[in-house]
Order: C-alpha cells, then sequence, then structure tokens
C-alpha cells in the first residue's frame, strides 16, 4: 500500500496528470480512500512552491538558452489563453475556478504559470491553487469512488 500511495503522490506532481491521475491510481490500487486525497492533494500542491522557486531562481539563467526561451514561450502563451480572460478579469476567483476544473491544461502548473505572468500577488495565487486543486481533487475522487462502486 505505501508503495502504492508513494506512486499516486509522484503522478500528482507530474505534469502529465496531476491528482487526475494521482487519485484513480490511488483508489483503484486499494489505498485508503481517505489516505489517497489528502496525500494526493499535499503532493499536488507542493508543485506551486517549486515552480516558484523556478521561476525566480532557474528561469532567469535559462531563458538565455534559445530552445528553452522558445518552450518556454510556448507554454507562456497556453497558460495566457487557457486562463488569461478569466483571470485577468476576476483575478483570485478567476484563477481558482481555472485550476478547480478537472480537465487537462488546467492545473497547478497552468495555474501558477498564470498567476505569475498576470503578476498576482504570491499569496493570493497559492490560496487560490489551493482551494482550486482541492475542488479538483474532490471532484476526481467522487467520480472515482462512485465509478468503482458502479
Amino acid at each position: 500500500m505505501f508503495l502504492d500511495l508513494l506512486t499516486a503522490m509522484l503522478w500528482s506532481m507530474s505534469p502529465f496528470g496531476e491528482a487526475k491521475v494521482g487519485i484513480p491510481y490511488a483508489l483503484l490500487n486499494g489505498v485508503n480512500i481517505y489516505l489517497a486525497l489528502i496525500f494526493t492533494f499535499l503532493a499536488n500542491l507542493l508543485v506551486f512552491p517549486f515552480m516558484n522557486f523556478f521561476f525566480d531562481k532557474a528561469n532567469r539563467y535559462f531563458l538565455k538558452w534559445y530552445y528553452y526561451k522558445k518552450a518556454a514561450l510556448f507554454v507562456g502563451r497556453r497558460a495566457k489563453a487557457g486562463a488569461g480572460k478569466n483571470v485577468k478579469k476576476y483575478g483570485f476567483w478567476g484563477l481558482m475556478v481555472f485550476v478547480a476544473m478537472p480537465v487537462p491544461g488546467t492545473g497547478v502548473y497552468a495555474g501558477t504559470i498564470a498567476g505569475y505572468l498576470f503578476g498576482l500577488d504570491r499569496k493570493k495565487a497559492f490560496f487560490a491553487n489551493a482551494i482550486g486543486i482541492l475542488i479538483s481533487c474532490l471532484i476526481v475522487w467522487v467520480a472515482t469512488l462512485t465509478a468503482m462502486r458502479i
């Protein structure tokens, strides 16, 4: 069970699935339903401080490289396009709703990038991401439990 929980947490921290993959993985592998929710949520939440550290320190160094800069601009444009109207117009609430939608491309990675690009206060961006992640996790958790019972 520990290895399955650890794997679910790693999925929740990865940009390839976040908690949208981590929660179903944990539940389908027999992890306690409450532990699965709590630990995948916390693992997904850990992405925010790591991303901000990256923006503050490493990003400035890597932007000197052509291919990194090209990729960073591509990711930035996608995050701005996906969250742009809502974050620009509604700020905290727009970012929270954007992150809360459990669909591909709307998780904490895109939410952190959008908050950074739109210059949101870091504490507000963190809480918007945290609430959005919690809502998204609850939706995925309930949907997975419901699908498992059918």
